[in-house]
Order: C-alpha cells, then sequence, then structure tokens
C-alpha cells in the first residue's frame, strides 16, 4: 500500500468525526474554546487550589496537630455520612421496639391507646444541614413578603421614599450579632407557649436572618421600580390601567431584574447571618456544628470544621444559582439576567 493511499484513507476517515463535531456545535453552540473556559479551566483553578492547600497544610502546626489537608478532609466527609447512617438506624431500631411494645400491650388491653415517643439522638451533621436550609429559607420568605411590596410602594411613592429611606440606612448596616439579642429576648417574652408549634431556637434564627436580609431587596425593589421608563408610564396612562394592574402588568415586569438582584443579594446575607447565628445562639444548624468541633478539640475537629466550611461554601453557590436560574425563567429580558 502506497502511501499516499494510506494518507487518503486517514483524512476519509477523518471526515465523518469532522461533521459529526459540526452537527454538534451547530445544535448545542458548544465549541472547543466554550468547553475549555466552562469546564477545563474550572478544573485547573480547583486542581491547583488542592495542591496548594495540601502543600500549605503539611507545614502548619496547631494544638490538635496539622492542619488537615484534602485527603484528611475528604475521609472526614465519609466518616459524617456513616454516623448519619448509623443514627438512622439507630433511630428505625427505636421505633420498631416502640412499635412492638405497644402490639404486646394492645393484644392484652385492646383499650390501650399506643404512644409512641419521639427519637432523642443528636442530630447528625447531615440534620444540622438540612435544619440551616429550612431556617434559611423560611426567613428569607418572610423578608421577601415584607420587602418586596414595600419596596413597590417606596418606588412608586417619592413621599413615602422620603420618610422611610432614613430608617432603612439606619438598620441596613446593623450586624446580626447586634439583632440576635433582641430577638431572643422578645421571642422569650412572646412566644410563651406549653405546647409550641416550632422551637423557640429556630425562631430565633428565622427573624434574626429575616432582619437582615430585608434591606438589600427592599432597596434593589425601590430603585428598580422609581427607574421605570417614561414610555411604560405613558403607556399604562393611556389605556387608563388601575393601581393594581399598573403594578401587575407594567411595573412588576420591568421591575423584574432589579428585584431578582435584591433577592440574590439577601440570600447570600441570609446564609452567612445564620452560620453566625447559630454558632453564637448555640441554635441547631451548621453554624452549631462548627462551634461544638471547636470546643470539642478531637484530633477530627479541624477536619470536620472544614468539611462544615466547604459544604457551607457549596450550598451558598447553589443557592444564588437557583435564584439566578428562577430569574431567567422569570425575566422578560434575558440579557439582565445572565451573570
Amino acid at each position: 500500500m502506497s502511501e499516499a493511499t494510506t494518507v487518503g484513507q486517514v483524512e476519509s476517515s477523518k471526515q465523518p468525526l469532522l461533521s459529526l463535531l459540526n452537527d454538534l456545535v451547530s445544535k448545542t453552540g458548544i465549541t472547543p474554546k466554550s468547553v475549555f473556559q466552562i469546564l477545563v479551566l474550572p478544573l485547573i483553578g480547583v486542581f491547583a487550589f488542592l495542591l496548594i492547600w495540601s502543600a500549605g497544610a503539611q507545614k502548619v502546626d496547631t494544638s490538635l496537630g496539622k492542619f488537615p489537608g484534602p485527603a484528611v478532609v475528604w475521609e472526614q466527609f465519609g466518616s459524617l455520612y456513616n454516623e448519619h447512617v448509623t443514627e438512622r438506624e439507630k433511630a428505625g431500631a427505636f421505633y420498631e421496639r416502640q412499635e412492638k411494645r405497644n402490639a404486646a400491650r394492645m393484644e392484652k388491653d385492646p383499650d390501650y391507646i399506643p404512644k409512641i415517643r419521639a427519637y432523642t439522638g443528636k442530630e447528625t451533621f447531615l440534620d444540622q444541614i438540612g435544619t440551616s436550609l429550612v431556617t434559611v429559607m423560611s426567613g428569607f420568605l418572610l423578608a421577601a413578603m415584607v420587602a418586596i411590596p414595600l419596596g413597590i410602594a417606596i418606588g412608586l411613592n417619592k413621599t413615602l421614599s422620603a420618610a422611610v429611606n432614613p430608617v432603612i440606612q439606619i438598620f441596613k448596616p446593623v450586624s446580626p450579632l447586634a439583632w440576635l439579642p433582641l430577638v431572643t429576648m422578645v421571642v422569650s417574652a412572646v412566644y410563651v407557649s406549653p405546647d409550641p408549634l416550632v422551637a423557640k431556637s429556630f425562631l430565633n434564627s428565622m427573624i434574626t436572618v429575616m432582619l437582615c436580609c430585608l434591606w438589600p431587596m427592599v432597596i434593589n425593589t425601590s430603585v428598580g421600580v422609581s427607574s421605570l421608563d417614561n414610555d411604560l408610564v405613558n403607556v399604562s396612562r393611556v389605556l387608563k390601567l388601575s393601581a393594581i394592574k399598573h403594578v401587575q402588568k407594567i411595573v412588576l415586569p420591568a421591575s423584574v431584574p432589579m428585584i431578582f438582584t435584591g433577592m440574590r443579594l439577601s440570600l447570600g446575607v441570609a446564609w452567612m447571618v445564620l452560620i453566625a447565628a447559630e454558632m453564637l445562639a448555640q441554635n441547631p444548624g451548621l453554624g452549631k456544628f462548627v462551634w461544638d468541633e471547636f470546643q470539642n478539640g478531637s484530633s477530627n475537629s479541624l477536619a470536620r470544621i472544614m468539611v462544615a466550611v466547604i459544604v457551607i461554601g457549596v450550598i451558598g453557590f447553589g443557592l444564588d444559582r437557583t435564584m439566578l436560574s428562577i430569574q431567567r425563567y422569570a425575566s422578560w429580558d434575558k440579557s439582565k439576567s445572565s451573570h
């Protein structure tokens, strides 16, 4: 076989592959450059970070030993998950014993009313993640229910804006650590019930989160509403829309990008505030987990705290991306919701 024939066969074999790649690019818009930017560069950055972390950890000695590197932290991820599985098995066995005991009692006494006691084992790391997520979303949604209508009202009414703006500017920079003692005392004084629907610790954290993430939503919503295009306002006047219809058909669609920007900022603030509040007040959640491990002082404590730090960061990033996806879905102007 001649060299020219071999080269021709290689070139002909490349044609279907090139055709397939061209079809893929034309259908999905994915190019080698975009793959490099979206996938390869982030992987390079993560790999470089892990190398620096691993090298630096070996040079840091603490009272509990060397600072944990990536491998040790990864082991603790597995250990914490195994602890969760073990605790769930204990809970299952606890309820199973109660069911058997109640069944035996009912055989002897048909009038016996069975009682199921709640399992009182310790919260695992995964349980505390769930607790923190429920708390932060509750506080965030409560803040949104107050902030968005208030921001719309402020944006539409300059008199109201002038009256409320000093209050916003005063309370906006207040730290959650200042709000928490006040919230705790008020909740303890007002929320008195022999059979509370939710725990006081949950209310303390939720209200503190709400107070701290209220202001970015109010400010961004009011700015978005007040900067409404005059042409849109004139259209509303020509159509003689009522105040409610004006807000529904004109104000909200035009202000969605700014409203969601405020919501994204508020959600990030809410997540940071919650961790600090849980650490300070020892309320259940990831903040309490970090503080408990710090106080524990075992050989695994630093690695477990690093696990919590990574999880907190990943969840915060996930919450922001989720809010961005909702913004893209809700906004008519996709170009303003791409970052």
